[in-house]
């Protein structure tokens, strides 16, 4: 059973008091965000006087109280943005609870926030978020690894202490790890753009996308060894498939000119960080070509998704620049 630690057990204290003075993060309340942090920071432009009405909501990442005013930063799936707070801007009335009970004290780095307000430019020239309402969506239990920056005197470079970057444990908590190391998602973001850039590129040629069978009374299509498992109902053995290769081709027996699909596989074998058991795979078959007509067509599709991916056919891969400009 997983002991919990100090700053667990404070938490959920804090979560305790929150409810008892009628906040309640779970569920979380339904929040309309209009804008995102790196939208505003990116167009925000005083002379216009634009962003007068916004609203967002991410995880709070950093608190500086100072009296009844405060600073704060808050991170959403673009970016961090600053955030003043004011006491008596959001706490019009007699009640101060909300600024000096719940923001002062009972919220941690991590907790997910709503706010809403209007951008500004501090006297520093920081685009910031003057808030008006604030609003608790969750209540962080966890607390996120703090990662440090700090200015190396010397060099004027910046130093990070505390940085996430066990491999282990960025692998086995990714959600940690895409908070902490915003840059991780660009991955993410990346492979959906290489999937969509495939699919736009096969649907052009006129190729239909399916979907065949995971479960399979019998596995083929690659030398490999299955995941196997019991169909209670039918009382028969069935396997998760190696391969999506021979319920394709019988669709091209069918009738269809081209087919084409982005499946899930998987294979009980060894595991490596080339080698998953779990895998997606993309396999076309197309009527009346032959292996010459294939490779044509992948280093058009490879050179297609390069260009749609980076806008160019040379890609960096760690020390190698890469060309997949045809031919290859």
């Amino acid at each position: 059973m997983h002991q919990l630690s100090e700053q667990e057990l404070l938490r959920r204290q804090k979560l305790t008091q929150l409810q008892e003075l009628g906040v309640e993060p779970y569920p979380s309340e339904l929040f309309d965000v209009n804008f995102y942090a790196q939208e505003i920071l990116d167009n925000y432009r005083p002379e216009l006087n634009n962003f007068q009405e916004v609203s967002l909501a991410g995880r709070l990442m950093s608190s500086r109280v100072m009296g009844k005013a405060s600073f704060a930063e808050l991170m959403d799936s673009s970016g961090r943005i600053q955030l003043y707070i004011n006491r008596d801007e959001i706490c019009p009335g007699e009640d101060k609870t909300l600024y000096n009970n719940v923001f002062k004290k009972l919220l941690d780095l991590g907790d997910f926030i709503g706010v809403k307000g209007h951008v500004f430019t501090t006297q520093v020239g920081e685009i910031s978020v003057h808030v008006t309402e604030l609003t608790l969506l969750a209540k962080s239990l966890r607390p996120l690894p703090v990662v440090k920056t700090k200015k190396d005197e010397v060099t004027g470079e910046e130093v990070t202490y505390d940085a996430f970057t066990d491999p282990e444990q960025r692998y086995r908590q990714r959600y940690v790890d895409m908070v902490v190391n915003p840059h991780v998602r660009e991955t993410f973001i990346k492979r959906t753009q290489l999937v969509q850039a495939m699919r736009n590129y096969l649907n052009d040629k006129g190729y239909l996308e399916v979907e065949t069978p995971i479960l399979q009374p019998l596995y083929g299509g690659a030398a490999a060894r299955p995941f196997k498992t019991h169909h209670n109902t039918l009382d028969m053995s069935l396997y998760l498939r190696i391969a999506n290769e021979l319920y394709l081709k019988r669709l091209i027996v069918g009738g269809f000119d081209g087919v084409y699909e982005f499946s899930k596989d998987f294979r009980n074998e060894g595991m490596s960080r080339f080698h998953n058991p779990e895998f997606t795979q993309m396999e076309l078959y197309v009527a009346y070509k032959d292996y010459n007509w294939m490779m044509d067509l992948v280093e058009e599709m490879v050179e297609r998704v390069a260009l749609a991916l980076h806008g160019k056919t040379e890609v960096q891969v760690g020390d190698n620049l890469i060309n997949f400009q045809r031919p290859w």
